[in-house]
């Protein structure tokens, strides 16, 4: 049994040997060196680029990625209430070699839950770069994040034996009411730390949805397994326009459309998706028929997107309260906010809470 190697000090060649050959990745050979320094500006848990060299070259990958728990203990703490890091680790190990969605390959993968002690090895896709949450993305990308979405809600749209998966759900009343208690909170956090850039849209909305918790809960809709943070920062895209989706930390049986609303609502600036969303919906709508989704409806499909529109400005509030605070993050927070308030706004998404 290897230990959880939840530092950078600790992935040494040695457990690294032990790793990538207890998960058949390494046969008959060695890590003698490896070198890890940083990657990106995640915030929920630290990232390193690892390089590797083997006793036997060409044994093995010559990087790899790997996903450690947060040095910051406000984020780690959160990751911990949120179960984020069981989340991630779990979607690898049980969901992600049944569906299609195009995902790093898993070399290796061990957690504590109670510690949040964790490691995630995965395939290193570079040349492909990380998406710009903040620049956005254009149209045609858009449209291939969105087709992308179908490969992963389509195949287990409905599906009750997702009930089973208690990592991926959790006690659902108990969750709804821990929402409709701290969320209000968390706004009025929010509202106080950044009083001087809040746009007025973004209070509007923030005011509707935050004081109607029980009503954005209290919808019965189909579920199926969905990302719960879509986002350009979260895919890779590589040089032929392929993207492979990252950062299963949110993953939760929730509502599809609510990922197709995330991610349009904040990838696209406003007027490009004024002019296309419509489309783009009725594109994902026709790809879950063509995969089996035969008996949701286009007026369902509807509603339940632009009643997704609120998931972005939730997303926005709560991870900027709950996580270490960087210049990089104010700005990505407040982006998020005042462009998924404005998208709520836009549809008239209070109409759905109704």
């Amino acid at each position: 049994m290897l230990t959880i190697a939840d530092t950078p000090q600790a992935l040494t060649p040695a457990w690294l040997t032990g790793a990538l050959t207890s998960s058949g990745v390494l046969q008959g050979a060695r890590v003698v060196d490896a070198a890890p320094r940083p990657l990106g500006t995640g915030q929920m848990c630290d990232s390193l680029r690892v390089t590797l060299t083997y006793d036997v070259p060409g044994a093995g990958p010559g990087t790899l990625i790997a996903k450690l728990p947060a040095a910051d203990e406000a984020s780690r703490a959160s990751a911990i209430a949120y179960r984020s890091y069981e989340k991630e680790v779990r979607f690898y190990q049980e969901l992600a070699g049944a569906l299609p969605v195009r995902t790093p390959r898993m070399y290796y993968a061990d957690i504590d839950v109670e510690t949040a002690a964790f490691v995630l090895l995965l395939e290193d896709l570079a040349p492909a770069v990380q998406g710009d949450q903040l620049r956005g993305c254009s149209v045609d990308v858009a449209e291939t994040a969105v087709a992308e979405l179908v490969r992963l809600h389509a195949p287990r749209w409905g599906d009750p034996t997702l009930a089973d998966l208690e990592w991926l759900h959790g006690d659902v009343e108990a969750s709804r009411a821990l929402m409709a208690q701290v969320m209000p909170l968390l706004w009025a956090g929010f509202q106080e730390r950044y009083a001087a850039d809040l746009e007025p849209h973004v209070k509007q909305a923030g005011d509707e949805v935050f004081s109607r918790m029980d009503d954005w809960h209290a919808a019965d809709l189909v579920r199926t397994v969905t990302h719960g943070d879509y986002r350009l920062d979260n895919l890779l895209i590589d040089p032929g326009g392929r993207i492979t989706v990252l950062d299963w930390q949110t993953c939760v049986d929730g509502v599809g459309p609510t990922d197709v609303a995330y991610f349009l609502g904040a990838g696209l600036a406003q007027q490009e998706r004024r002019a296309c969303e419509e489309t783009l919906v009725r594109d994902y709508h026709a790809g879950l028929a063509e995969n089996g989704v035969t008996t949701y409806a286009w007026q369902q499909c509807w509603r339940d997107y632009r009643r997704g529109t609120w998931a972005g400005l939730l997303m926005a509030v709560g991870a900027s309260m709950s996580v270490k605070r960087t210049d990089r993050g104010d700005q990505m927070f407040l982006t998020m906010a005042g462009r998924h308030a404005r998208h709520a706004l836009d549809l008239d998404a209070a109409e759905t809470l109704d």
